[in-house]
């Protein structure tokens, strides 16, 4: 009987103010400030700056996919590991849609990108 084996890698997923989720992942995929970055296992060791009302997207080892708003902060990669410290960050399925979908008429565009951000990771169309 042939063994499957899937490359993995430690993630942690923290913010300021608690750690979101940590495990072990086949990918990452992350919006800094360079662009999208997606990372598999192996990857070359890089640190990059997180965007203001970004996503981070992690698969994990069994094929679920964790994802977050995330906002602020920097990602960093090892061999081995990935760090997402996130100024502050939630995960999709803990966001009130409708909260966001009012923050969407505020005033201050930060706010507004906070709010698209956080509905893109709870699954919603912005």
């Amino acid at each position: 009987m042939k063994e499957s084996y899937v490359a993995e890698m430690s993630v942690e997923l923290v913010a300021v103010e608690r750690r979101l989720w940590s495990g072990k992942a086949q990918f990452v995929a992350a919006q800094t400030t360079e662009g999208e970055i997606g990372i598999l296992p192996g990857h070359e060791p890089v640190l990059g700056q997180l965007v203001e009302g970004g996503i981070v997207k992690v698969t994990t080892t069994d094929g679920h996919t964790v994802t977050a708003a995330v906002h602020g902060g920097f990602l960093s990669v090892t061999g081995d590991s990935v760090s997402v410290l996130a100024e502050s960050a939630e995960l999709g399925d803990e966001i009130d849609v409708e909260q966001a979908r009012r923050a969407l008429a505020d005033e201050d565009a930060t706010e507004r990108a906070r709010a698209a951000a956080r509905l893109r990771a709870a699954g919603q169309t912005v």
